[in-house]
């Protein structure tokens, strides 16, 4: 065998047990009050965690006038988190759209910036979070708000002196020649909320698998290194007699394993008696429908994938929650 071949064959396997090896695994934290316990702890480390991406606020619209919404709570670090070895946080802040509809001249935007980068420094300095290098911002941006949207990230970036990255959802992956690619470094591909809970589809539309493949057939082709985000959590889709609408997050099929509720369905259930459910009054008569991450439907989606993607990447679970993490093993989350 010539040193030429002897390469090659290594380079080969080398390259083929990268593709199929195990992604580094982080989680997103979307909860206003700021608490952990062993459970957590355990998942963090046993996982070898290394990041938590925190939410710190939303920004919307109000009365013409940008606000912050959901600002997390006061928690000190240093006193949370005590229990796990290694930890750097990514502040993160969710942007509506209608905000870069109303803001869309320079000087709105620079503004916008300039307010935004000082209330993430405040709320990091406040809270003990010392030396984070990125923030992310979370934004379902258009095509007719990617010039205000684009130039805000810009801003964001000279303002903060930090690496600024972005969420991307699945339809701006498929539909990037008119929904632009963001001026930053890498993106975080959002394989969730596949399509509008409230349409009444039989799909799952926190992640159906089948859209999740049409909207990556040329995933390849995006020109933007991109990390992995996937889903953990659940809800239940709440119909009155009048068809009005409610989500409940966190509630799965477990939650309705009483003689108050029916089931009709693989996943949908009626209810038969006059009951509260987390603390929220129903009626006989409301459906339920469950939707919920399972850990044979988030293989099949890190399997597709593992194979589909060619480049590197980590995954960001959604989100770090005591109440999803209970029905993954470690190995499930691996």
């Amino acid at each position: 065998m010539t040193p030429y071949v002897f390469i090659t064959i290594c380079l080969t396997l080398f390259y083929s047990c990268r593709q199929k090896g195990k992604h580094a695994v982080n989680f997103y934290y979307w909860k206003t009050n700021v608490q952990a316990d062993n459970t957590i702890w355990d998942y963090y480390d046993q996982l070898d965690c290394q990041r938590l991406y925190l939410r710190f606020f939303d920004i919307d619209i109000e009365n013409d006038k940008v606000i912050p919404l959901g600002k997390i709570k006061p928690f000190q670090a240093d006193r949370i988190f005590t229990g796990i070895r290694r930890i750097e946080y990514t502040p993160v802040v969710f942007i509506t759209n209608r905000t870069f509809e109303k803001y869309t001249d320079d000087e709105q935007i620079q503004k916008l910036a300039s307010h935004i980068s000082s209330l993430i420094r405040e709320t990091a300095m406040y809270n003990k979070i010392n030396g984070y290098k990125e923030i992310q911002i979370d934004c379902d941006w258009t095509p007719g708000t990617k010039k205000a949207y684009f130039y805000f990230l810009k801003v964001l970036g000279d303002l903060s002196k930090s690496d600024i990255t972005c969420t991307i959802r699945l339809h701006q992956i498929k539909d990037k020649n008119d929904t632009g690619v963001p001026p930053v470094r890498k993106g975080y591909l959002m394989c969730y909320a596949t399509s509008d809970p409230t349409e009444g589809m039989d799909r799952n539309s926190i992640l159906d698998i089948r859209l999740l493949k049409s909207y990556t057939q040329n995933i390849n082709e995006y020109p933007l290194a991109f990390d992995i985000a996937l889903p953990l959590y659940s809800w239940g889709i709440i119909k009155n007699h009048l068809g009005k609408i409610k989500l409940m997050n966190g509630l799965t099929s477990n939650d309705l394993q009483s003689p108050a509720f029916r089931q009709t369905g693989e996943n949908s259930f009626e209810v038969v008696q006059d009951c509260f459910l987390q603390g929220m009054y129903i009626n006989s008569g409301f459906t339920i429908k469950i939707e919920e991450i399972t850990p044979e439907l988030l293989n099949e989606s890190k399997v597709y994938l593992d194979k589909k993607i060619k480049h590197d990447y980590n995954i960001v679970y959604y989100h770090l929650s005591k109440g999803f993490l209970n029905r993954f093993t470690i190995e499930d989350l691996k």
